[in-house]
């Protein structure tokens, strides 16, 4: 069978809400029941679209290698976005509780290990092309720093090439039900309170002082309580903030802390890998007693808490979530999800957000939907914001590795646009353009032999795999393709029949090439080799509908009728529509039995 290149960019979609559910996508794991009930349940209460609420299959674990994070999770969600031309349009990424935590690696500050969250949120501008390291943090562009409150922007991709991803979780399930509720029915009523450990001149104390005397200034002085003392801080009433050491401060000897959190309350310590779990725990209540780092942000969730920021692992303290920026936000409009990277100064790190993105007591303005979702760019026919940067980074790349002109690669993207819209008759007009620009391009010319094909234009596919070959001749892909139309489109199998032997031979026993072959044996009558090759193309593609119809076919010409009976349930099973071709009729009436 013929090979395709598969490039996936953009299907476009008009612009839909503002800052709403329409920005968030809802990624839940199949392998879970509790993540699937997160989600779901998240979804209606916020009334998602169902089209923004997905499903990866990965792990139950809490841990993740860094090559299923890739497979398993980040790459689904890039193809989803694709697909669904949403680079632009979704700001928020939600995990549903069951999504692991952390991707496995090396420890200190420059290693490999992060947070599944925080890396995430550096799938826009991987999407774009751009190559990011996975060594240490990457500072993260939406953080505020030292900039004062007012240059805070609500986020869109305009400015920013990073998604905020947060998570919905929780002990268990009741609990995260619990922070959805208290997510999307917060309340502006309640204290901050900020707890010292009395080291004045210590970052996370000159922090704590800091976020005190911002919020004073924005008139909320007399609702914060600040312990600046070495004394641990108790408070009554409601809370709708709590910050601290957490267990890095002698004083507090307690896990969980007995204080009466509004819907809508905030927290977070300075303690390293508090997020390192969200499984109930059967260590005693007393830090005193345990053993290793005790503070879990778990514990703030079942406290109340409705957004808590966290860390699966050491972050260091100028890693940390810094209150200062993180509470002066909230309080000025900022949703919950923002205000938490705004005070987030590393992405690819230790960071992971729990909470409901939408949830913004303070919030008295949006963008409009025209700002976050600013339509096409026309040079790429991708979104607005996400298609420039993606030409940019591809056109340097191409440029510096191979000397390919600019508007060559913009061609190329443009195809790739068009693909996804079915634009063929498009794409095919930009590929040409694009071939006959730089005769070097392999992909490009590959990507326009396929829609050839699709068009019927044979002799045009043929002939630009014969100039492919010249230009490649060990490529197996194009050995593969030429072999097949040469054997099927002209019925050349002597010359065919060599080319995929070579095929074969380069790509390992790849199933789709396994296929040519054996098909090609099969058209030349020697079908005991032809159902051999045959029979180990299904075992490796057994989700291929076309492979298991060939095997049917030279099955029933082996008289093996069984095999091609089961083969052909199995294809049809996969692609309902193959009942219509003319090979699937004429093999129904060869397996009739007779009269």
């Amino acid at each position: 069978m013929i090979v395709r290149i598969l490039i996936l960019l953009v299907l476009c979609v008009p612009p839909l809400c503002a800052q709403t559910a329409d920005n968030v996508l809802v990624v839940m794991n199949q392998a879970s029941r509790d993540s699937i009930q997160t989600g779901l349940y998240y979804a209606e209460k916020r009334g998602i679209p169902k089209s923004n609420v997905i499903a990866v299959r990965t792990t139950e674990g809490e841990t993740v290698s860094r090559e299923d994070f890739d497979r398993q999770i980040a790459a689904p969600i890039g193809t989803y976005l694709t697909r669904q031309g949403a680079q632009d349009r979704i700001l928020y990424i939600v995990l549903a509780r069951g999504i692991p935590l952390r991707i496995e690696g090396s420890g200190g500050p420059t290693g490999t290990a992060a947070g599944v969250d925080s890396e995430l949120a550096l799938l826009y501008r991987r999407l774009t092309g751009e190559q990011v390291r996975s060594e240490g943090p990457v500072p993260n562009p939406y953080f505020l720093g030292d900039a004062p409150l007012e240059e805070a922007k609500q986020f869109r991709h305009a400015e920013h090439d990073i998604y905020l991803v947060s998570r919905l979780d929780g002990y268990n399930l009741e609990e995260t039900r619990g922070l959805i509720d208290r997510g999307a029915a917060p309340s502006r009523e309640g204290k901050i309170l900020l707890d010292a450990k009395g080291t004045p001149d210590q970052k996370g104390d000159v922090w704590l002082k800091a976020a005190a005397d911002r919020l004073a200034a924005l008139g909320m002085g007399d609702r914060v309580v600040l312990e600046e003392t070495a004394e641990a801080l108790t408070a009554t009433g409601r809370a709708l903030g709590y910050y601290s050491w957490g267990s890095n401060d002698p004083a507090v000897r307690r896990r969980r802390l007995d204080f009466d959190f509004a819907p809508g309350a905030l927290a977070g310590t300075f303690a390293g890998a508090d997020g390192r779990t969200f499984a109930e725990s059967d260590r005693p209540w007393s830090l005193a007693e345990a053993e290793g780092p005790p503070t879990l942000a778990a514990d703030f969730i079942r406290g109340g808490v409705t957004g808590v920021g966290a860390h699966v692992a050491e972050p260091f303290l100028e890693g940390t979530v810094r209150p200062d920026i993180l509470f002066p936000a909230y309080v000025s409009g900022f949703n919950l999800v923002e205000s938490f990277y705004l005070a987030t100064p590393y992405l690819g790190w230790q960071t992971v957000i729990v909470g409901d993105p939408l949830s913004a007591p303070f919030r008295t303005g949006s963008l409009a939907a025209a700002e976050i979702d600013r339509g096409l760019d026309p040079q790429t026919e991708l979104p607005a914001d996400f298609g420039p940067r993606r030409l940019k980074t591809l056109s340097a790349r191409a440029y510096s590795s191979q000397g390919i002109h600019p508007e060559t690669t913009r061609l190329t993207i443009l195809a790739d646009a068009r693909m996804q819209r079915q634009d063929r008759a498009g794409a095919i007009q930009a590929l040409e353009e694009a071939v006959a620009r730089d005769e070097r391009l392999a992909a490009p010319r590959l990507l326009l032999a396929g829609l050839y094909e699709t068009a019927g234009e044979h002799d045009k596919a043929i002939a630009l795999y014969r100039r492919l070959l010249e230009l490649a001749p060990d490529n197996a892909v194009v050995l593969n393709n030429l072999a097949f139309a040469l054997a099927v489109r002209k019925n050349d199998l002597e010359e065919a029949l060599p080319m995929a032997e070579k095929a074969y031979a380069l790509s390992k026993q790849n199933p789709s090439v396994a296929d040519t072959l054996g098909w090609i044996h099969h058209l030349m009558g020697q079908n005991d080799r032809a159902v051999e090759l045959l029979e180990e193309a299904v075992r490796g593609q057994s989700r291929n509908a076309e492979l298991h119809l060939h095997f049917a076919i030279v099955s029933a010409e082996t008289g093996d009728t069984l095999a091609a009976e089961v083969a052909l349930q199995r294809a049809l099973e996969i692609d309902p529509k193959l009942e219509q071709r003319e090979e699937v009729r004429k093999l129904r009436l060869k397996l009739q039995p007779a009269p």
